[in-house]
């Protein structure tokens, strides 16, 4: 019986054809790797892995559409860690990120084979013992995100097969629902496993009030306040909307008005 290792198939997700292409290359050399496929966008890669299940994801991080870091949050949480990933990227400054997430490894391109059989050696490890996948400790993917740039401008949502991408600024509110948030956005109505303070962190404060502990608005969409009982407010909403405001988001509000 043969002591080998384990089959372990990889999905290589990158924007170039030749970088796809010298990946594969390096993976055929390997004993034990087999190429589940390939994806040239951060779409290809989500729907490639609902369909593969592949064990491991050697991921770039900028692409067109979708950066790495957005694939990872559409992935969500998934069975027994699978897939692992490990960055492929030109760019260095993303690392800290990587590992934030729980990446296995991080390669700067171009890479030699060795080391990307070194990384290949680190998911195996880490598929066997069981470790949390990537998702895991998943705080903030925005490339904007605060503490890394700009407020995030964009809010991905996965639907099914589908993905809606919600710029932040057509946001109208957001409803906490439980471990999800229902995010209202121009006609819109979309659900998205998230709490309302981890929406409320990646917003521009200056645009974005929680102005109850249910309820996210963006300033912009406010027409006016009224009274209807003894320290108590509504904020009514230029489409008629009509949401409650606590006393403690009322003196939030009123800093931005």
């Amino acid at each position: 019986m043969s002591g080998g290792p384990a089959l372990l198939r990889v999905l290589v997700v990158d924007d170039e054809a030749p970088a796809r292409a010298l990946a594969a290359e390096y993976l055929a050399a390997e004993p034990g790797v087999e190429l589940a496929g390939e994806a040239a966008d951060g779409f290809a890669a989500v729907k490639a892995v609902a369909e593969l299940d592949p064990d491991l994801l050697l991921l770039d991080v900028q692409m067109p559409r979708l950066d790495g870091f957005e694939v990872l949050e559409l992935l969500g949480p998934r069975p027994e860690g699978r897939p692992a990933v490990v960055f492929a990227t030109a760019y260095e400054e993303h690392a800290l990120r990587a590992f934030e997430v729980h990446a296995v490894d991080y390669l700067l391109k171009p890479f030699a084979p060795e080391r990307l059989s070194e990384s290949l050696g680190r998911a195996r490890e880490r598929l066997a013992s069981g470790e949390p996948g990537p998702e895991a400790g998943l705080e903030v993917v925005d490339l904007d995100r605060p503490g890394h740039g700009r407020p995030a401008d964009r809010i991905l949502v996965r639907d099914g097969s589908k993905v809606h991408v919600v710029a932040a600024a057509d946001l109208d509110y957001a409803e906490a629902r439980g471990d999800a948030v229902r995010l209202v956005a121009g006609g819109r109505d979309l659900a998205k496993p998230q709490t309302l303070s981890d929406l409320e962190a990646r917003l521009d404060p200056g645009r974005f009030v929680r102005i109850h502990r249910s309820f996210l608005l963006n300033v912009d969409r406010l027409a006016r306040v009224e009274l209807y009982a003894k320290d108590s407010r509504v904020a009514i909403l230029r489409d008629g909307s009509k949401l409650p405001l606590s006393r403690a988001g009322w003196t939030r509000l009123r800093e931005l008005l």
